[in-house]
């Protein structure tokens, strides 16, 4: 048998109310309001939206795809941080590349080792430069990557082409 002053703790009286007076429990009301990756609407309605940015992201896998398709992150999937580092380095270097002339988002695509990459372009230089950024880009990335790199591009003549909507 346990001894009983073993069992229940014994409180000095100075110490006590300051022990629970220091042990407080706060709530706040619930906000079920999700705001993250929303447009605000302008006053005169006049901010050009894509489709992309029109969707709001519970819509992903709905009405709107991933911006990058790879199983890295997957349980068990390989390299899961190198493929995100890469995927920012590979936009970054397609917008710097194509300045001013992307239109929409930069799509990566990985299958097995090869990488495609996807983005809607703005007829905004010759036909003899755009090749040559074309090739460029592929040759350069599939240096640095390590693996096959092919660009699918679609051009359009104006960039109110991809406009979805205004907010």
């Amino acid at each position: 048998m346990l001894h009983k002053a073993l069992v229940t703790p014994v409180l000095c009286p100075k110490v006590a109310p300051a022990l629970f007076l220091s042990r407080q429990f706060h709530i706040s009301p619930v906000c079920n309001k999700v705001q993250a990756a929303r447009y605000k609407i302008t006053p005169k309605r006049d901010r050009p939206l894509t489709y992309e940015m029109a969707n709001p992201p519970h819509f992903i896998a709905h009405r709107k795809g991933w911006n990058s398709l790879n199983v890295s992150s997957l349980e068990g999937g390989i390299r899961p941080a190198e493929t995100v580092t890469e995927d920012i380095f590979i936009r970054k270097f397609m917008i710097g590349t194509f300045h001013s002339l992307v239109c929409s988002e930069v799509i990566i695509k990985r299958q097995h080792n090869h990488i495609r990459i996807a983005v809607i372009l703005r007829q905004g230089i010759t036909a003899r430069k755009m090749y040559f950024l074309i090739g460029y880009t592929e040759e350069l990335l599939s240096y640095w990557l390590q693996c096959p790199v092919t660009l699918e591009i679609q051009t359009i003549a104006d960039r109110k082409e991809v406009i979805f909507k205004y907010i």
